[in-house]
């Protein structure tokens, strides 16, 4: 008999282990070791059991194993010790404050938007790398004390939970979550008690009604959505049932309820908390893009300005993070069922769901070469004054990928910069190496993961010690795992021998484990499957593989890459050398990375925006084996793991695929397998371990989220934060006075023209230095010469009279001519060879964040 719906009790904690409650509902005991051994000695086969889930674990304990624990006199001490050091934590100055303290001007709060939160596997709310890096950024930014809010949806089935068919093939299962078992609490309302609930109109004079959870993430609060609520009819209930799963209607609910559902959260936690409203919007990834117009709504409707200065306010305090170097991975809507959604009744041009809102404006932000769809990024990029990629690569991808949306501008001016991804050292560095480095560096600054080069100091012997160490625990884990696959694929007990021989401790341990998209290209290692078996059975050199990654329920084709893998995994002469394990998660993830001595990663470069697993990997002394993609391209320094070449240029895919997998099987082979295993007298890989140290000392510290966060915060929240006030401020002048000079420009500009150039001072055969006097007349269609910045652009001459290696010299205004308005420049000659200039016109206003802002520029005709 099947229960028709499923709740969980949580048990009555005595009054001496209270504690125990804020202790296992704030998930920075998911970082926090010390914690997590006061739950596991509460029973630890049952935490073994229970994966490690502090509020399953005081819902299933028995109340007499409570009773006696309060009776426990070193117990009940060590849960003071813990208490206490959680309200230190939470109440500390930390390097936010104290910067703040140093007169450093930074945003007072901060909404962080996204699709996916991957804060702990006890909290199922990710799919992949984006849940990841968001869950790093809000506990680095805890541990930083940034005053971060972040803001998603709360899926009841999670993304999904995979296994294997008998032959190999995934198959998804989606679990129930109940809010009421996870470490949530629900937003009420100050004065009554009673849970939130927001409300967002739908077509038909349907109203979306949500309750927003809170997930504690040390500092931080994570509020989440949910529309599985008995107000609302079955088809809306469902809205929040699986991340990334329906058809285009339903996402765009989804997404509707992420943005202007969200804001509304962070409005209603913000006045239950007694908090100011954030400062800074930060959209991570264009999912929650329609967070943009519902600030617009706001300020129509609530401080009465017209669309174009509620724009130019919201842009002022928002950025966007775009993280796909694909058009194909971005959000795209029919702009019919955007029409759909934001319409008044009867299809009315006035919105419904946002008063004061025209239907026709909001279908603008999302506007593509084809009018027929709305593109989410290009929203979020219009809605955005700052804007960036994931990697310096990514950048530079970015912004050639949205170049159409600044025409008549190189691709380096798109005003989309990079922060590169990080990784949250105490969620993903082994407690080992966390002990290390709170004996080498302290516990203050490893709390907020600086000083990891220090770990560089470790003697040799102890660096090797502990790589073995991790290995074999992933060894453990990875037979464990096996067993438990091959039982759910049908096999029994009887014939599953076998695996207690899985693995090797002492043996070279590559680890490839991500989402399976295409590109990503799971099965370039089985390119040449004889030459890889040969690796794996090699009998003085050999190597392991472990696999893991789950392909999108829809995708055929990722399923059929992991059949691959799976079946030649399960060839009975190299199963012991190579596994494939499902179901891959945060739990999974870990031993990998502590585990793998090797970090693969072989995707078709340059369609992985960063790809932060290896830096995972690194953090516990991996060496990455990469494409130059992503983080590697800008971190490989020769010395930090092995770069595989790429076969740049090649179109014939399969051809390139050869190539690239035999580039890769070379490395392996002529330079991976012979450092790891050629040993000195004293038994150490002394070539490795040498790279093991490199790899800490140097790349360590590159590649933390804390470094990540500060990024954000210098580079990105506090120019924001003073560009909102100034927007802001007196009654929004800023904001009124940047929508009527862009309304100015934007008018006026058909008629701004580049009359005329000319030049002189150079000799007839002129040497790199020498002199350059350049004049130019501009007519500027009746805006003022303040309003604009005309500049001279020098470079080298292609065969397309195209100019690369630009160098820009700003021209001056020199007063008013019958051809227009005069502007000059005196400079020397930047470079040698086939040289060439012209004279561009863009709009500037100070309250611009750059004068490619307004995509518009004018040059000479011709």
């Amino acid at each position: 008999m099947k229960a028709l719906r499923r709740f969980t009790v949580r048990a009555h904690l005595p009054a001496r282990l209270a504690a125990l409650g804020p202790l296992s509902t704030n998930l920075r005991w998911s970082w926090h070791p010390e914690t997590q051994d006061l739950f596991a000695r509460i029973d630890p086969g049952l935490w073994q059991e229970l994966g490690g889930d502090p509020v399953r674990m005081l819902g299933e304990v028995s109340p007499d194993r409570l009773d006696a624990l309060a009776l426990d006199p070193d117990y009940v001490a060590e849960l003071d010790r813990r208490a206490a050091d959680l309200d230190e934590y939470l109440d500390r100055p930390r390097w936010y404050q104290n910067q703040q303290a140093k007169g450093v001007d930074l945003p007072t709060g901060i909404a962080y938007f996204s699709m996916e939160f991957g804060v702990s596997e006890v909290l199922p709310n990710y799919s992949g790398g984006l849940g990841i890096l968001a869950g790093d950024h809000l506990k680095a930014a805890s541990d930083l004390g940034v005053p971060l809010i972040g803001v998603g949806l709360l899926y009841r089935s999670g993304y999904f939970r995979q296994s294997l068919t008998a032959d190999g093939w995934q198959a998804e299962h989606y679990p129930s979550l109940d809010p009421q078992g996870l470490p949530l609490r629900l937003l009420a309302e100050p004065a009554s008690g009673a849970p939130v609930l927001l409300h967002v109109a739908m077509p038909g004079n349907r109203v979306l009604r949500a309750r927003v959870w809170i997930a504690q993430v040390g500092r931080v609060p994570l509020l989440l959505l949910d529309s599985d609520i008995a107000e609302n009819d079955p088809e809306l209930r469902a809205v929040t049932d699986r991340l990334y799963g329906g058809d285009q209607d339903h996402r765009i609910k989804q997404e509707i309820l992420a943005g202007i559902g969200g804001v509304r959260a962070v409005r209603a936690y913000t006045r239950s908390m007694g908090l100011a409203d954030p400062e800074v919007f930060h959209m991570n990834e264009g999912h929650a893009g329609f967070l943009g117009v519902e600030r617009i709504r706001e300020l129509i409707t609530g401080a009465g300005l017209d669309f174009d200065s509620a724009l130019a306010a919201v842009r002022a305090a928002t950025v966007f993070t775009t993280h796909t170097p694909v058009p194909a991975g971005i959000d795209r809507f029919p702009a019919d069922l955007v029409r759909h959604y934001f319409s008044g009744a009867n299809g009315e041009n006035e919105s419904a769901m946002l008063p004061g809102l025209v239907v026709d404006r909001i279908i603008e932000l999302g506007r593509e070469g084809d009018p027929s769809v709305f593109n989410m990024a290009h929203m979020g990029l219009r809605l955005g004054q700052r804007a960036n990629g994931v990697s310096r690569l990514h950048g530079s991808v970015s912004r050639e990928m949205f170049n159409g949306l600044w025409p008549g501008f190189d691709a380096d001016e798109v005003p989309i910069g990079s922060v590169t991804n990080g990784v949250h050292a105490p969620t993903w560095a082994a407690r080992e190496w966390m002990d290390l480095a709170r004996r080498v560096v302290g516990p203050d600054l490893v709390e907020e993961a600086r000083g990891w080069e220090r770990l560089h100091e470790i003697s040799p012997g102890e660096l090797w010690s502990t790589r073995n160490t991790l290995r074999a625990q992933l060894v453990a884990e990875v037979r464990r795992r096996v067993r438990a696959s091959w039982l759910e694929r049908g096999a029994t007990d009887a014939e599953l021998g076998w695996v207690s021989g899985v693995f090797d401790p002492g043996v070279l341990t590559v680890g490839f484990a991500r989402r399976v998209p295409t590109y990503k290209r799971l099965t370039l290692m089985l390119r040449d499957p004889d030459r890889l078996r040969a690796m794996l059975l090699d009998p003085v050199r050999p190597v392991q593989l472990v696999v893991a990654g789950k392909s999108h329920p829809a995708d055929d084709g990722g399923k059929a890459l992991i059949q691959q893998v799976v079946r030649f995994a399960d060839e009975h002469d190299v199963r012991h050398r190579i596994v494939f394990l499902p179901d891959y998660d945060m739990s999974m993830a870990r031993y990998l990375y502590w585990g793998c001595d090797v970090w693969l990663n072989n995707p078709l470069r340059p369609l992985e925006a960063c790809g932060t697993s290896g830096m995972k990997s690194a953090l516990n002394g991996g060496l990455n084996l990469s494409i130059r993609d992503g983080w590697w391209d800008e971190m490989f320094d020769g010395e930090n793991g092995w770069a595989i070449p790429t076969a740049d240029g090649v179109t014939d895919e399969v051809r390139r695929d050869d190539l690239e997998a035999g580039a890769m099987y070379e490395l392996l082979e002529q330079q991976v397998l012979p450092k790891f295993y050629d040993r000195g007298a004293d038994g150490l890989p002394g070539r490795w371990v040498e790279m093991v140290r490199h790899t800490l000392q140097d790349l360590g510290p590159k590649v933390l989220a804390s470094r990540m966060v500060r990024d954000y915060v210098v580079g990105l929240y506090a120019p924001a934060a003073r560009a909102a006030r100034t927007a802001v401020a007196d009654g929004y002048a800023g904001a009124r006075q940047v929508a009527a000079y862009r309304g100015r420009v934007e008018a006026a500009w058909p008629r701004v023209q580049v009359v005329q150039v000319d030049s002189s001072g150079l000799p007839d055969t002129p040497e790199i230095g020498a002199a350059l006097a350049l004049r130019a007349h501009v007519r500027l269609g009746g805006l003022a010469p303040s309003e604009v910045a005309v500049q001279a652009v020098l470079g080298r001459v292609g065969p397309g009279e195209e100019l690369s290696d630009v160098v820009i010299v700003p021209m001056t205004y020199a007063g008013s001519e019958d051809l227009g308005e005069l502007f000059v420049a005196d400079t020397r000659m930047p470079l040698s060879g086939a040289v060439g200039y012209t004279v561009r016109v863009l709009p500037h206003h100070e309250l611009l964040a750059g004068d490619a802002e307004l995509a518009l520029v004018a040059t000479p005709a011709g």
